[in-house]
């Protein structure tokens, strides 16, 4: 089958014929390009945000230097780079966050984990959280933003990841704080609640391959994808009070583990939450000893 003109491999000063919006779109959809993911990069091209918005806009034409520009967005999407990174920003929990390769592109999964944690941190009730492995801020920012009362502490040891989560936080005028390390290993102090979403990939994983833009180190986690949850794990009870929980993300496989492992450090009524697809995604437990 002929490459579509749109994805040309003529260089960029070479003319396109003129494409009208809907013209565009088939030919990236025709290229392997998800219908969704064509719409979104199309809309950051000419600046607009409403999918309805290209609808009754369909027989509006695309400049050559623009078609230039979508083929080029659109064949860095098909090698598997994230449409958040090439639009710069991803809606998380109603905010929208800037991201870029310095972290992770926030999964709507993820938004499970905050739910969970909203509901230990009651309206109008000041609270202590910890935010570990915060990459672009989403959790931390997004419980900051449902719960102004708390006190939130956003955790990274990527001095990158915490430059994206500040800007962030600065945006949207969010009074996070930010501390660089790893998980609590420099965090003072006991709280009401800790979450985190931290690597939780093997490495051998043969998924890797499709995650290949993102930051490595933010994603696998020894042969088992689990290093990093028993650290957490170890560390958390130092840094709870008596009836404080954790609440950690991780595998669609690693529920079963997870509660294990939490149980065996003496957590109680340890249990998971399924995520968007029906999947065991994340599980927490609540620290009743005293430290």
């Amino acid at each position: 089958m002929p490459k579509p003109a749109l994805f040309t491999t003529a260089p960029i000063s070479a003319p396109i014929d003129a494409l009208t919006l809907a013209q565009a779109l088939r030919q990236a959809q025709q290229a392997g390009l998800e219908r969704i993911d064509a719409q979104l990069l199309l809309l950051h091209l000419l600046g607009h945000n409403s999918r309805a918005w290209l609808l009754t806009h369909d027989d509006q034409l695309l400049t050559p230097a623009q078609a230039q520009q979508y083929a080029a967005l659109c064949a860095q999407r098909l090698d598997a780079v994230p449409v958040a990174y090439l639009t710069g920003c991803k809606e998380f929990f109603g905010l929208p966050l800037q991201v870029d390769a310095r972290v992770l592109d926030p999964r709507p999964d993820t938004e499970i984990l905050v739910e969970w944690a909203l509901e230990h941190m009651p309206p109008h009730t000041p609270c202590r959280v910890a935010d570990l492995g915060t990459g672009s801020g989403a959790i931390a920012l997004a419980l900051q933003h449902q719960r102004p009362q708390a006190s939130v502490t956003a955790v990274d040891v990527s001095a990158d990841a915490l430059a994206v989560a500040q800007a962030n936080a600065q945006r949207l005028q969010l009074p996070v704080r930010f501390i660089q390390g790893a998980w609590l290993s420099r965090v003072d102090g006991v709280f009401d609640l800790i979450v985190s979403n931290p690597p939780y990939i093997r490495q051998d994983d043969p998924h890797m391959a499709a995650l290949r833009h993102e930051p490595r180190q933010a994603l696998t986690s020894g042969a088992d994808g689990l290093d990093d949850i028993r650290a957490i794990a170890a560390q958390a009870p130092a840094h709870l009070h008596p009836g404080g929980w954790l609440l950690l993300e991780h595998g669609w496989d690693q529920a079963e583990a997870v509660q294990t492992l939490l149980r065996q450090t003496g957590f109680a009524h340890v249990c998971s939450r399924q995520d968007l697809a029906g999947q065991w995604r994340c599980t927490g437990g609540q620290w009743l000893n005293q430290n």
